[in-house]
């Protein structure tokens, strides 16, 4: 706390110098982002894809409705629903690199968790618990926390729960420009459809209490989130798929393949340390002992998104995001059950806390933060790249020097960086739009990774020439005991075999095997 004994001049000094709450939120995740995780937000291969994506857009004036990247024939079709996220990755990749674009959704996903912790603050007064539940909701979203287009999505979901929140005391003007960010929103990500959910859930909401409790207040709720709703779909039509955008989430909802196969779409490990499962537990808890009585969009947000979580890791973050507010809720009636004197403990506490952040502004330390990074970005202080330990960087370096012919069959992680690193001159079996690829050639990839029987038939069917692979797979130690397959290239990380036999004689005089093989 500020000491009371200080000069008016120290006051005004100390309240310039120290952080509040809401800027060290801010500074903490933005400093995590850059300085701990840092090369983490490219640990998924797809932002590889998403660049060269936005670079074709760029480039063409054109959102492709194939796929230019794999040499399946005739080309598959393609829903690119993020294509104007790709475009703004390919031009901040463009202009700063990968560092520049690991700044970027930094900043991005930064600014949606301190948007999320002013929409607590608007909610209550408790700052203490609203410093608690931000910091659980913070650590349980940060399972999905990468420099992908659904990073916008995060962002927009708590702009849309904020603006849904603010409206059910009255706030009509809290909904006025909702349409408008639809209409990025569905260019964006197809996790639009997020905000359709959510404002079908609080439409449902208000015209049960307006039949139960008929008002005109409630009528008028009623009436303007059903116009929202309908001019949220309305907007969502525009976009270069047009209305076919609305059935594409349920398409892929529906894919029993990607649901089942995808690992960001199978639900949590709870074997692992998962802050999830500690909110969930807390949301739990709370509710038990609060005693009080959600409303009925409470409760259905609440059982939504916690089945939603629940099916699959990828709403985790979704989870933590719209239900810090419930949680936060019954934790304040939760916490007036407490024995009479440790509740006393707590109130002081966070009276003091409350009273020392009402006294501080500390706006510099967000601007420092920032020019600090911007700094170190420009400098070479940070960089970020993909990681070569984790992708086939080296043997991805040694196909471009090489020019190995013919069809490739890739594991799906190395298909998101080759298409970055090595397209148009090599085109992939497979990446990780696994909803494009689906079972027809995700069943057969499956089939050979695991060199399940019948794979060598699947090699035939698709008339593979060349295999790039993980070097501990499977799929690597059979192709080793194979007579027709040659490795020609190995490192800890990948092994790239080629046909052994009559068609391809000259591939092994061309070639050799590096001193990497086999470490």
């Amino acid at each position: 706390m500020i000491p009371n004994s200080a000069t008016p001049s120290a006051h005004r000094v100390a309240a310039l110098l120290l952080p509040s709450i809401g800027n060290l939120v801010f500074v903490a995740i933005l400093f995590v982002l850059i300085f701990s995780i840092g090369n983490g937000l490219l640990n998924d291969g797809d932002t590889g894809y998403h660049i060269r994506t936005g670079e074709l857009i760029a480039r063409t004036w054109r959102v492709p409705h194939t796929d230019p990247f794999s040499y399946h024939t005739p080309p598959l079709q393609w829903t690119a629903h993020e294509w104007l996220a790709e475009l703004l990755m390919a031009l901040i990749a463009r202009a700063f690199g990968l560092t520049g674009l690991v700044v970027f959704f930094a900043l991005l996903l930064a600014l949606a968790h301190w948007l999320l912790y002013r929409s607590l603050r608007s909610l209550s007064d408790d700052l203490l618990l609203c410093t608690i539940v931000i910091l659980l909701a913070c650590a349980t979203s940060a399972t999905h926390w990468l420099a992908r287009p659904h990073a916008f999505s995060l962002l927009l979901t708590v702009v849309w729960c904020d603006r849904l929140n603010r409206f059910q005391p009255g706030d009509r003007s809290s909904l006025l420009f909702l349409p408008a960010i639809m209409l990025l929103w569905v260019n964006l990500h197809g996790g639009y459809f997020v905000g359709l959910l959510l404002t079908a859930v609080y439409f449902v909401g208000s015209l049960a209490e307006a039949i139960s409790a008929p008002s005109e207040n409630s009528s008028r709720k009623t009436k303007s989130l059903f116009g929202l709703l309908i001019a949220c779909l309305a907007v969502c039509t525009i976009n270069p798929q047009g209305p076919k955008i609305l059935l594409f989430p349920l398409h892929v909802a529906a894919d029993p393949f990607v649901i089942n196969r995808v690992t960001e779409f199978l639900s949590p490990n709870f074997h692992e340390f998962l802050p999830f499962k500690y909110m969930f537990l807390a949301l739990i808890a709370a509710l038990a002992l609060s005693r009080s009585a959600l409303s009925l969009t409470e409760t259905m947000l609440t059982v939504l998104l916690s089945y939603m979580a629940l099916y699959s890791v990828r709403h985790v973050s979704l989870f933590a995001i719209v239900l810090a507010p419930v949680l936060m809720k019954a934790a304040a009636h939760a916490l007036d059950r407490l024995p009479p004197a440790l509740f006393h403990f707590y109130q002081a506490r966070s009276q003091n806390l409350e009273a020392t952040d009402a006294r501080v502004e500390g706006r510099l330390w967000p601007l420092a933060a920032l020019a600090l990074i911007l700094a170190l970005a420009a400098t070479g202080g940070i960089t970020y790249r993909f990681d070569d330990a984790r992708f086939p960087v080296a043997a991805v370096e040694f196909l471009k020097r090489e020019s190995i012919p013919g069809r490739m069959f890739n594991n799906d992680e190395f298909g998101d960086y080759i298409i970055f690193a090595a397209w148009p001159a090599y085109r992939v079996y497979i990446d990780g739009r696994s909803d494009m690829y689906g079972e027809q050639y995700g069943a057969d990839y499956l089939k050979l990774a695991h060199a399940l029987p019948g794979w060598k038939e699947i090699l035939k069917k698709h008339g593979i020439d060349w295999i790039i692979f993980d070097t501990v797979s499977p799929l690597t130690a059979a192709l080793q005991e194979q007579d027709d397959w040659r490795a020609i290239y190995s490192d800890p990380v990948a092994t790239i075999f080629v046909k052994n036999d009559p068609q391809h004689a000259s591939w092994p005089a061309k070639y050799s095997v590096p001193e990497s093989a086999g470490r």
